[in-house]
């Protein structure tokens, strides 16, 4: 079968037009024309820093890394969370919080640094933002042993406070029934009415532990607050005679006895 000349042309040029196709790699490749591609971040400074808990250079280390936009996802998510560790062990909370911040944008499901950053939190004193990241740590890990205690003592913690607010600035007895100078003294002034409550919740505390023991020990114990009570009001109102720093003196002793 013979091939018209036109037809023929035409092969050839597609038969060139492939194998110019084909050898522009080669080509580029021995001229240079292909582009370079960029080198990746090495993470080994910030490893090394890490390892060697050396904080200054896992914040400088790990700052380059964190800082380069280059650094991969799952590299720039290990530097923050050495740098978020190294600023709490410096005592920048606020820094290790933002990075822990940082950290659950790029993966929100790391329970761990949920309770982290919620230790930071309570740390500060942010109580209901420490609840919720103990909470969120028990969400993605339900067998969170370190975040499960954080949640209930912090739990108790509020609890304790809300009954402490209830009782603030109010004595251990009736101020309604009061008829001793000393107790309507007392009465009058919360840093007094505090001190009284905290006097009785010591007593009973270490009258319960002694008797426990001792129910001998238990009965001296309360001979001795009640000893207390009689010398405080025989002697107020005498002009060598300070309420407060008695009441400050008995309750020492008794946190001496039972601490809390």
């Amino acid at each position: 079968m013979r091939v018209g000349p036109k037809i023929l042309t035409r092969i050839l040029i597609r038969a060139a037009i492939v194998g110019l196709l084909c050898s522009l790699p080669q080509i580029a490749r021995a001229t240079g024309a292909e582009p370079a591609k960029e080198p990746l971040v090495d993470p080994a400074p910030c490893v090394a820093a890490a390892a060697a808990n050396d904080d200054d250079k896992i914040v400088a280390e790990c700052g380059a890394l964190i800082d380069n936009e280059k650094t991969v996802r799952a590299d720039r998510i290990k530097a923050l969370i050495a740098r978020g560790g190294a600023f709490t062990r410096k005592d920048q909370v606020d820094r290790a919080i933002g990075d822990y911040d940082t950290v659950l944008r790029l993966d929100p499901a790391l329970a761990d640094i949920y309770n982290a950053r919620g230790e930071l939190w309570r740390k500060k004193g942010d109580r209901p933002r420490a609840l919720a990241d103990f909470g969120a740590a028990i969400k993605l890990k339900p067998d969170h042993q370190t975040a499960r205690a954080n949640y209930k003592s912090l739990a108790q913690e509020l609890e304790r406070l809300g009954a402490l607010i209830a009782v603030a600035g109010k004595p251990s007895f009736n101020c309604a029934s009061a008829r001793r100078a000393v107790e309507k003294a007392i009465c009058a002034n919360p840093e007094l009415a505090n001190l009284d409550r905290e006097i009785n919740a010591a007593n009973v505390k270490a009258v319960r532990d002694a008797t426990a023991d001792n129910p001998r020990a238990g009965r001296a114990l309360q001979r001795e607050q009640d000893d207390f009570i009689a010398q405080r009001n025989a002697a107020f109102g005498r002009p060598d005679y300070d309420l407060q720093k008695a009441m400050r003196e008995r309750l020492d002793h008794l946190l001496a006895i039972a601490p809390h």
